[in-house]
């Protein structure tokens, strides 16, 4: 279902996902995992639409997802990214994972 899909993150995505892992078991299968992912490698902080209000921790993770050029950030941050959810913002839309997989299924599905 995602074969047209590719997976891109930051470097401060990968960073903030690995401060979140308690165990070294989940330490590896997050190594194993981003094999597969291209890595964005950031040279600053890029500037947000002035109506996206997000905490500073947040703002790099949707500026990379712009700056890259994504067509979607798939998030499971409700917290912070749930009013954007459904949105585009710097023409990256937001949306929850299953959202983002059901988006795609009913794509597939359609063509």
């Amino acid at each position: 279902m995602l074969t047209e899909t590719e997976l891109v993150t930051s470097d401060y995505a990968l960073e903030e996902a690995r401060r979140n892992l308690s165990g070294i078991d989940q330490r590896r299968r997050l190594e194993e995992l981003q094999r597969g992912v291209r890595l964005i490698h950031e040279s600053g902080s890029w500037a947000l639409p002035p109506d996206v209000i997000l905490p500073e921790k947040d703002r790099p993770i949707l500026s990379a997802a712009i700056v890259c050029g994504a067509t979607h950030l798939v998030t499971g941050d409700q917290t912070h990214f749930g009013p954007w959810y459904g949105k585009q913002v710097g023409g990256v839309t937001i949306l929850r994972p299953a959202a983002y997989l059901q988006s795609r299924k009913e794509e597939n599905a359609g063509g």
